[in-house]
């Protein structure tokens, strides 16, 4: 059974709560219509601030699903936070990248299973998210990419370490410098996507998964979950991406970046 969740409260989030045999499954859209549902520093707050509710429920749901609205999933930083950053100091954006990834990255964090129901593109930081969670369920026509290089910025949101951890030294290194762009047919097949569907079916297919993963053990989710992931690892890499984007903000080439989008044409980067 669905119904609307106490949560629904957010401005960039949209929350729903479903009742299974077993225990709730949440699901949390990304909600930002007027930019594909792109990451802003206020639905980075919202999405911290809605981990954090959940976290301090008594009884904790048993699954979580994340999507989004719009028939997108995430399109990656939003064009207006990204320009910010190559207004301020390297310390400022040292500091602020930290706490950017911190807010989506917190949902690594949950001790329950996370499904990314990618039903649509997923780009930048937009994958990162994704790579975040346990499980992903992509649709065949989606497009997907870690496109951090072709902007003229080192690779964020953790992706440095999860696209290594998830694929591999070489596919995950190639995926990052290159930036290319993927389906969801081609993510299956590199072992990225738990299920590839029809854009339709992807939020169907992961409530499915969902559910079959509300009959495992909670306390024993927990435990493997601790000790499935190394936070450890993760922060240090944390670390060195927020040190190399606020040096790439300030960058000539990330101004170029800037002005060639909204100029609708290719960067030519100089390398300074």
């Amino acid at each position: 059974m669905n119904s609307q969740s106490k949560f629904n409260q957010y401005e960039y989030l949209e929350i729903s709560e479903t009742e299974t045999s077993h225990g709730r499954i949440v699901s949390v859209f990304l909600n930002n219509p007027n930019s594909r549902n792109s990451m802003t520093w206020k639905m980075g707050e919202e999405f911290y601030h809605l981990i954090q509710q959940i976290w301090k429920q008594k009884n904790l749901p048993r699954a979580l699903v994340l999507s989004g609205k719009n028939d997108v999933f995430c399109a990656g930083g939003d064009l207006n936070l990204l320009r910010s950053f190559s207004e301020k100091s390297f310390s400022q954006n040292k500091r602020d990248m930290k706490k950017f990834y911190s807010f989506f990255l917190s949902v690594r964090d949950l001790p329950i299973p996370v499904i990314a129901a990618c039903n649509g593109h997923a780009i930048g930081a937009g994958l990162s998210l994704a790579f975040a969670c346990d499980f992903r369920i992509f649709a065949e026509e989606g497009k997907y990419s870690f496109n951090f290089v072709r902007l003229g910025i080192h690779p964020g949101m953790g992706s440095s370490y999860l696209a290594p951890e998830l694929l591999g030294k070489s596919l995950g290194t190639f995926l990052l410098m290159s930036g290319d762009q993927f389906d969801g047919k081609r993510a299956k097949e590199i072992g990225l996507a738990y299920d590839v569907v029809t854009k339709q079916k992807v939020i169907e297919r992961a409530m499915e998964l969902a559910e079959s993963l509300t009959k495992a053990s909670p306390l024993a989710i927990q435990e493997l979950k601790a000790n499935l992931y190394s936070k450890k690892k993760l922060d240090q890499a944390l670390k060195k991406e927020a040190e190399s984007q606020a040096r790439n903000f300030i960058s000539e080439d990330f101004k170029e970046t800037i002005q060639s989008i909204l100029e609708k044409r290719e960067p030519k980067f100089l390398g300074r």
